[in-house]
């Protein structure tokens, strides 16, 4: 029994043991556990330090970073700010450096302002004072148009004596016109010359353009005007000065324009000059233009030489009256008279004369002549007749072959001539034609004459209209009678109511 105990003791024992061993195995495996658990604890402890001090640190890097980029940040605000703050003062003090140069600009405008008001004024001043001595220098020129003559008009005249010397009548009457033309006037008071000459009286006709009355200033002065704005003002002359004024210088222009045709012209050809001075206008009622006569005087040589034209005293419209000229009471107002010369020599153009008289056969065929020839024929027949006569260009002639004046007082006047050198029938037409130009002219009567004949309804209307017709056989006896020439007349057949003895 007691070994079966022991047995069991032992196994007891044993189990004990075992258990003890487990027991401690257990205790060391708690042990281990725990220390396991004590390691991991430690080691997550650790890893928590480590991850915390991680966290630390990365806290502290960011922290670092956000302070830094704060300061960064902060830097370059500051410094934004200061760019602004820069700016702001750049900008200042650009505006100020603008606000200064615009007031030294302002002011530098205003100074300039008041200098160029200041010259305006003075400008004005001087346009006033130049403006006065231009009328007064105007004025000076109209009173000494007349004894602000010029010299050397002697050597025009011995000119003009050379052309007449050659015969060409047309070439004298030009070389007068041109030579009055070449006087030097002042400004706006030498007008247009026109010349006719008439040998056998030994006058010569002189048609002169007078200035408009615009030529005499219509103010006395110009004045200063401190208005707003300044100005000069004219200060305006009397009416009846002004008109005072252009009176006396178309008598000073008158018998300025008398004095130069005697000084260019021989006394052995010119004895008197008939001078008309005349405007060119435009008519306020019709705005057509007009030419009228302020003053037509005739003088001779001898009479015109009494006046003493250099002397300062002398009343040039007076002196008119002394040379019993006819003067527009009312030149201003171009008021006309009637010119002593009432024809117009100068709208016809004068051409040379022609002997054809001493180039003739003893009995020319009036037909086989030339042209000219026989123009300047029927010119030498009214000259014997008692007229004074112009043959004119065939040119521009209005169909007038040419011009005879009739000197004779009361039935003188100037005559329109037509010369027909033809073999047939002159027609009616031509003769209304002619009786047109006599009312166009102005003329007295118009001589139509020809080779020929005229038809009956020519010699009805002839008498009624100032128009004379000589046919052929009227021309024939004419010229037989007062230039001595028995002419023939080569018509093809006699005209009626004519004799053969008409033609030979």
């Amino acid at each position: 029994m007691a070994r079966r105990k022991s047995v069991a003791a032992q196994l007891l024992q044993v189990y004990q043991e075992r258990q003890k061993a487990k027991a401690a195995e257990a205790k060391r495996a708690e042990a281990e556990l725990a220390r396991q658990a004590r390691a991991a604890e430690r080691e997550a402890v650790a890893r928590a330090k480590e991850e915390a001090r991680k966290e630390r640190e990365a806290a502290q890097a960011w922290e670092r970073a956000r302070k830094e980029n704060q300061a960064q940040q902060s830097a370059e605000a500051r410094r934004a700010e200061q760019i602004v703050r820069d700016l702001e003062k750049r900008n200042a003090a650009r505006a100020k450096e603008l606000e200064q140069k615009r007031r030294a600009e302002a002011r530098e405008k205003a100074a300039a302002e008041r200098q160029a008001k200041q010259e305006a004024v003075e400008g004005l001043r001087r346009e006033a004072a130049a403006r006065t001595v231009e009328v007064e220098e105007q004025l000076s020129a109209l009173a000494s148009v007349l004894r602000s003559r010029p010299g050397g008009l002697h050597r025009l005249r011995l000119e003009t004596e050379r052309v007449f010397g050659v015969g060409n009548l047309e070439a004298f009457a030009v070389g007068v016109e041109k030579a009055l033309a070449s006087v030097s006037y002042p400004e706006g008071l030498g007008g247009a010359r026109r010349v006719a000459f008439s040998p056998e009286a030994r006058e010569l006709v002189v048609e002169v353009e007078l200035p408009g009355q615009v030529v005499v200033p219509s103010v006395t002065q110009y004045r200063f005007k401190a208005s707003a704005p300044p100005a000069v003002v004219p200060q305006p002359r009397k009416e009846a000065e002004t008109k005072a004024l252009y009176r006396d210088l178309v008598a000073r222009l008158a018998l300025r324009a008398i004095d130069e045709a005697f000084a260019v012209t021989p006394p052995a050809l010119v004895d008197q000059v008939a001078f008309n001075g005349k405007v060119r206008a435009k008519d306020r009622a019709t705005g057509k233009t007009i030419e009228p006569c302020l003053v037509s005087v005739r003088v001779s040589r001898e009479s015109f030489a009494e006046l003493v034209l250099d002397e300062p005293e002398l009343d040039p419209v007076a002196s008119l009256h002394h040379l019993d000229a006819i003067v527009s009471q009312h030149p201003y107002d171009l008021e006309p008279v009637r010119p002593v010369v009432t024809f117009d020599l100068s709208r016809y153009k004068i051409a040379p004369e022609r002997d054809v008289v001493a180039g003739l056969d003893s009995r020319p065929d009036l037909l086989a002549m030339d042209p000219t020839d026989f123009e300047h024929l029927i010119r030498r027949l009214f000259e014997k007749i008692g007229l004074q006569s112009w043959v004119t260009q065939a040119s521009r002639d209005d169909g007038i072959d040419a011009v005879a004046v009739n000197e004779e007082p009361l039935i003188g006047g100037l005559c329109i001539i037509q010369a027909k050198r033809t073999k047939n029938v002159v027609s009616a037409e031509t003769v209304r034609a002619v009786a047109g130009l006599v009312v166009d002219k102005g003329a007295s009567k118009g001589i139509v004459v020809t080779t020929a004949w005229f038809g009956k309804a020519s010699w009805d209307f002839a008498p009624r209209n100032r128009v004379e017709l000589i046919d052929g056989r009227h021309l024939k006896a004419l010229l037989l009678q007062h230039l001595g020439i028995d002419a023939l007349i080569g018509l093809p057949k006699v005209p009626p109511t004519w004799q053969a003895r008409d033609l030979s």
